[in-house]
């Protein structure tokens, strides 16, 4: 019995340790792509914009939401994009987030005809993935948290896009505490799927942006 829980404790201390030098590895490989002001981003015509509910189970707006929103609208007023893809999930009638997305861009200010909805993006991958199958766009600047960017800009490096990030606000520590420990697990993920190399749930027909 001692010797098996000698073994325990090695295996989970070196799964921890692995966990947070996955971690670490993404965010300083895509540290360069990354920018928290607006001065800082280069000009691509496309930026996407990665998909969350607007309210969390108490009925309030949901701060990385609103938050992503505002850096979108900040972008292209700045005229850094030109276009904006909104990436999310709608595989529930009584869900939409892409069309949710889209409707508080227009009423931010930006034009209808300049936004396109990726109604596929369930999760990080296939938004990256989708950005560049269906929409044809390699050159894109991602925006969402810091914690989310990292993890979407080192999906994109090795899917072959040339992908920059902004970095939204980020909600109080308190709000995201957990997020942030549940994104160490997610990056594990990440690379699992990369090294099997997964696909997105849905591909479809191109869709051109102009």
């Amino acid at each position: 019995m001692r010797k098996l829980f000698k073994f325990l404790f090695w295996a989970l201390t070196l799964l921890v340790l692995f966990v947070f030098a996955v971690d670490a590895y993404v965010s300083r490989s895509v540290k360069k792509q990354l920018h928290d002001q607006v001065a800082t981003v280069g000009y691509n015509k496309v930026g996407l914009v990665l998909g969350t509910s607007k309210y969390v189970g108490t009925g309030r707006v949901n701060l990385y939401y609103k938050y992503r929103i505002n850096a979108a609208v900040q972008l292209y007023k700045s005229r850094k994009i030109d276009y904006i893809i909104v990436s999310g999930d709608n595989r529930q009638t009584n869900y939409n987030e892409p069309k949710t997305m889209m409707q508080d861009l227009v009423d931010a200010g930006v034009p209808r005809e300049r936004i396109f909805l990726d109604y596929a993006g369930f999760r990080t991958l296939d938004s990256v993935v989708r950005c560049k199958a269906i929409f044809k766009t390699t050159d894109v600047t991602i925006i969402s948290q810091k914690f989310h960017n990292e993890r979407a800009v080192f999906i994109a490096n090795k899917k072959g896009l040339n992908a920059s990030a902004f970095n939204a606000k980020d909600p109080p520590i308190e709000i995201g505490l957990k997020v942030l420990i549940r994104e160490k697990l997610a990056r594990v993920k990440m690379v699992l799927d990369l090294i099997v190399n997964k696909q997105p749930k849905f591909y479809g027909p191109p869709v051109e942006i102009k």
